[in-house]
């Protein structure tokens, strides 16, 4: 016997929920954290932890099926650079589910889905200015003696 899964609409059409469910996604690999409703947040992490899977393969068909499901080329990178390299070693379970209580103004479950293992921030390579930038912060007296060691 087959187990169909139970698709939750949200009031949604199906491009709309999946608009919503593709960012909230999104946002998960970009902050580490969302905090969303318990519904959201459940099929969220569904979707999340399938798209870790798949980037886990590391092929460039995975990274294609990842780019397509994801709203920014920034996510994509950051799935592949940062969240995949931080879940090494783990079979499943990436995220967690925080609840936070009730919404005051309609009462909806509120909660914190974040990576249980967060990712490390990969630093941005700087590049070494360029020789005419460095030239300008000189000062005057060292671009004389320059031109002079140039002179002789």
């Amino acid at each position: 016997m087959r187990h169909h899964r139970i698709v939750k609409k949200f009031g949604r059409s199906t491009s709309h929920r999946k608009a919503l469910m593709s960012s909230l996604v999104t946002n998960l690999i970009l902050q580490s954290s969302i905090k969303t409703t318990l519904p959201k947040a459940k099929q969220a992490r569904r979707d999340a932890e399938k798209i870790v899977t798949l980037a886990r393969k590391g092929t460039l068909a995975a990274r294609r099926l990842a780019a397509s499901r994801l709203q920014s080329p920034v996510a994509l990178q950051e799935l592949f650079d940062r969240v995949v390299p931080s879940m090494d070693g783990r079979k499943g379970g990436y995220t967690r589910i925080l609840k936070l209580g009730q919404r005051r103004s309609d009462g909806s479950e509120m909660c914190l889905l974040q990576w249980v293992v967060l990712p490390a921030k990969v630093e941005a390579v700087s590049e070494p200015a360029p020789a005419p930038a460095a030239e300008e912060e000189k000062k005057p007296e060292e671009k004389k003696a320059k031109a002079k060691a140039k002179k002789a």
